[in-house]
């Protein structure tokens, strides 16, 4: 039988649905049949994952162990999460299943020390920074990082919630000065660490890809590999 990949997703929708897309595009296949197996559950009403860590709001966990659960006997057999936040819960969630689970916290910070890409700035969530889930890392291989400060994360937050809500060019336009203060704090790169933020800034991005770290297209390569290993 064939790997299935399952997407663990809802975190948001377009987010969902850009991991989606990506691993279509970097399949190596030449038809429909050799495309990789993929079963998408894209449960939005899960709840915040921010509003929980920073303002004690109701736990998404329970929701995503149902999105687990569907997607495991559904026949998955790999799973991902397009959401950055979300690891947060990445130990809890491997516990209530035996199948392969790729970190897309893990997956991006491999990259980035194994081409040791740094200064890099981190934009994320305020739950991501102040969970620390790159910046442990990242610090214990010696990579050096750069946080918004606290007026630029709150713009940065803006941003993502102005995308969620279909405003796209007021998100880009409310995010593009804090790239520019940290570029002037001597950044060299950027963690696109919400995965509305590569959605955001696809055309910049896509300009400069050595420059912009693609949390979502990290995750996709690793997946890619492991289907194919």
């Amino acid at each position: 039988m064939k790997k299935i990949i399952g997407i663990l997703g809802g975190m948001g929708p377009g987010a969902t649905a850009d991991a989606f897309e990506k691993l279509v595009a970097s399949t190596p296949a030449r038809k429909d049949q050799e495309h990789i197996p993929v079963i998408v559950a894209s449960l939005p009403d899960i709840p915040d994952r921010t509003e929980n860590i920073i303002h004690s709001g109701a736990s998404p966990l329970p929701a995503m162990i149902n999105s687990l659960n569907i997607l495991k006997n559904a026949g998955a057999s790999c799973i991902i999460m397009p959401c950055n936040t979300a690891h947060y819960w990445y130990d809890e969630l491997r516990k209530q299943s035996d199948l392969p689970f790729i970190s897309i916290i893990e997956s991006t910070c491999e990259r980035i020390i194994a081409e040791e890409k740094h200064p890099v700035a981190l934009l994320a969530t305020t739950a991501t920074i102040r969970t620390r889930l790159y910046q442990n890392k990242l610090a214990k291989a010696g990579i050096t990082y750069l946080l918004p400060d606290e007026k630029d994360q709150d713009n940065i937050m803006k941003s993502i919630l102005l995308y969620k809500s279909g405003k796209s060019k007021s998100a880009y336009d409310t995010l593009l000065p804090c790239l520019e203060k940290l570029e002037k704090s001597g950044a060299k790169h950027f963690i696109m660490g919400c995965t509305e933020i590569p959605l955001i800034l696809h055309d910049l991005s896509r300009q400069q890809p050595e420059k912009y770290i693609d949390t979502t297209e990290e995750l996709i390569k690793k997946t890619i590999r492991w289907y194919y290993s």
